[in-house]
């Protein structure tokens, strides 16, 4: 049996490794919940839901790393309702959440962009927006639209995006930003991209595609953001000596 670690120490590790005292974020990072002060076994996965958790129970773990964690900014502060029954199935079986949210989008080896990109084939040598959030990088032999949308499909298992077309230029440059980041695509264009890839679209982007040329490919909230927390959870788990598993909860967002 692996080596168990103080739960402690692992979360003052990720702090540092992600470091979380450089991001304004919507809600805390870190070590949400507490659990048992040993840990030999992680699950990761992507949002910190009633399935996770419970798959996690099933699966023996005494911690669990996600994206996604229990606590947002414009919440109540009340544990009532669902967040009330995760909180309690975590405390119930003496589990341990580790959340990382933008720290782990940013993350340049074990983040979800940084994941991202590396499916894609591109690895950044840029930031721009908020916080430094997206990512831009040259597409070496220049692309066409689709081609790019081929590329994707494969990368995100067959995921196909909504695409907003752009001018039909040659995509030379392009930025990305995993998630709900749409509101990322006016800095892009900014950068300097052909085209802009995230998760989510907003009414105003298929505007700003038309108007300024730059194609826009929404590609799936939850399908940009499942490599982050296996990448990290893999990392950790060598580093403690753990035993690891990344749990995959269907999401179509």
């Amino acid at each position: 049996m692996a080596e168990g670690k103080q739960r402690d120490l692992i979360a003052n590790y990720l702090d540092t490794l992600l470091e979380v005292h450089r991001f304004n974020d919507y809600g805390p990072n870190g070590l949400q919940v507490d659990g048992r002060a040993t840990v030999t076994r992680l699950v990761s996965g992507v949002t910190a839901s009633l399935a996770l958790i419970d798959a996690a129970v099933d699966d023996g773990a005494d911690a669990i790393l996600v994206h996604h964690g229990l606590f947002w900014r414009g919440q109540s502060g009340r544990l009532t309702g669902w967040l009330g029954e995760r909180v309690r199935r975590l405390m119930a079986h003496g589990i341990n959440l580790y959340a990382y949210h933008l720290p782990l989008d940013a993350h340049p080896v074990h983040g979800n962009n940084a994941q991202l990109g590396l499916r894609l084939g591109w690895v950044a040598d840029a930031n721009f927006g908020e916080q430094g959030l997206g990512f831009a990088a040259s597409t070496g032999q220049a692309l066409t639209l689709e081609a790019l949308v081929q590329r994707v499909q494969t990368a995100l298992a067959g995921r196909t995006p909504l695409v907003l077309a752009g001018d039909g230029r040659p995509l030379r440059r392009v930025g990305w930003c995993s998630g709900g980041a749409q509101g990322h695509f006016e800095a892009a264009i900014a950068a300097g991209v052909d085209a802009f890839l995230t998760g989510e679209v907003s009414e105003p982007q298929a505007h700003l595609a038309r108007e300024t040329g730059v194609a826009f490919l929404a590609c799936g909230h939850h399908a940009t953001e499942c490599f982050g927390a296996p990448a990290l959870g893999a990392h950790v788990a060598e580093r403690f000596g753990l035993a690891h598993r990344f749990i995959e909860i269907a999401n179509p967002a």
